[in-house]
């Protein structure tokens, strides 16, 4: 459960692990790669490392760390100095809110879901043990792991322990931090993970599926059978622990996410809302059918309406789409790995998008089109760097600068028009 408190500001969308934070953090590392900051990078604070040494004399003896011995708080303290880089990214402000065209666009695109459909023909044989385990349907596992951390391609380079020891002095919410901080270290202490393999967000998320360090003591679990729950370098261990997780959230084995839906002409909005479960019986006689015009089916006992965008995709969601929202609490989030999970499964699915298209005339760019986009600018005379899909600060500047030559809204958005406009 990803890397988190930045794209949370920036994308509102809290995080399991980090409930606690009441404002979480980001969203997976295969979507921070992507939705890179969004604001002016900000200059690290000078941290004083006497300053540091103390918080951290002041931690050993503390509740929080009761269960971590002198000797391993000693070893992996005792040289550690304050990460300044984390502050900056601890108290960014958001100044750009990506529509949710945009997130599902580069979040569920043709690449990845080619990727997703070849992680699951590899994994099939574990992710079914996993199921027969768990309950928790393959393709969902795989959309988890896709979302998080592009199937593992994307697992964050910071250590967790010089993170979440510089959070748990410096900034805000420093009793969270400490939390996990322990976590970290016990996690060390009992030697399922290696420090060198401790690594991941800045705010403290690591392995396949991005956990917390205390949601891997919940949740993680061995399931190569090694002795250790690694979910890091171990695939089988980080997909049982990303299914059992969902399963303590309420996943219910054999029935669906929820399905597109078509609404009738004049549909009265007021009993939607996901929370706002109802039998199926209720939406067919409100005149809801499935988005291709078919009855709706009978695999939920009830459901409830969620409209992401007012005039786009409708959906009637169950408990099942519930557990995707506790993973990282946002209906987006949720959707992104319920439609990913969709086409992972149906692989003769080659239309990625929903049936009923979005309410805008500018989609949003996949993480390809992102690239094609970067390449333009750079032809340009921008200084943005090498084409990588991630639209970073330099990017929207330059992105700015082009939408004002021609006179377009100078956002920084990167979508379809835009693109277009630039390859003539």
């Amino acid at each position: 459960m990803a890397s988190r408190y930045i794209a949370w500001m920036m994308f509102r969308r809290p995080h399991p692990a980090m409930r606690q934070l009441a404002t979480a953090v980001s969203l997976g590392l295969a979507a921070c790669a992507v939705f890179a900051q969004t604001s002016a990078p900000q200059e690290p604070p000078n941290l004083s490392q006497a300053e540091f040494q103390s918080c951290l004399s002041e931690l050993r003896s503390s509740k929080a760390f009761a269960a971590i011995t002198p000797a391993t708080f000693s070893q992996y303290t005792a040289q550690l100095q304050p990460d300044a880089t984390v502050l900056p990214l601890l108290n960014r402000q958001p100044e750009f809110t990506m529509p949710v065209w945009d997130y599902i666009a580069v979040l569920v695109d043709e690449q990845r879901v080619a990727e997703g459909r070849a992680a699951y023909a590899k994994w099939k044989d574990t992710l079914d043990q996993i199921e027969q385990s768990t309950g928790v349907a393959p393709q969902i596992v795989i959309g988890v792991w896709g979302v998080e951390s592009n199937f593992g391609q994307n697992l964050g380079g910071r250590s967790l322990v010089q993170s979440l020891g510089t959070l748990s002095c410096f900034g805000r919410r420093q009793a969270y931090f400490r939390g996990e901080f322990a976590s970290a270290l016990r996690i060390l202490q009992e030697g399922h993970i290696a420090e060198s393999k401790l690594v991941g967000s800045w705010a403290g998320a690591f392995g396949q599926t991005q956990f917390m360090p205390s949601t891997f003591f919940r949740s993680a679990v061995d399931f190569d059978g090694d002795g250790r729950r690694d979910i890091v370098d171990s695939v089988p261990d980080a997909l049982a622990s990303t299914a059992m997780f969902l399963k303590n959230a309420g996943y219910r084995p054999g029935q669906p996410w929820g399905f597109e839906v078509k609404l009738p002409s004049g549909f009265s909005t007021a009993d939607a809302g996901r929370k706002n479960k109802k039998p199926l019986d209720f939406w067919r006689s409100s005149g809801v059918t499935l988005a291709n015009g078919d009855p709706l089916p009978d695999s939920l006992p009830s459901a409830g309406l969620m409209i992401p965008a007012a005039g786009g995709p409708a959906f009637l969601v169950g408990r099942n789409f519930d557990a995707l929202y506790s993973y990282n609490a946002s209906e987006n989030y949720g959707l992104a790995i319920a439609q990913l999970s969709n086409l992972v499964a149906d692989t003769q699915q080659r239309q990625i998008s929903f049936v009923t298209p979005w309410p805008t005339d500018d989609l949003g760019l996949s993480r390809a089109q992102n690239k094609e986009l970067q390449q333009a600018l750079l032809t340009r005379g921008y200084a943005i760097g090498e084409p990588d899909g991630m639209i970073g600060a330099k990017t929207r500047e330059a992105i700015k600068a082009e939408q004002n030559r021609l006179g377009m809204k100078a956002d920084g958005r990167a979508g379809q028009k835009l693109l277009r406009a630039l390859a003539n």
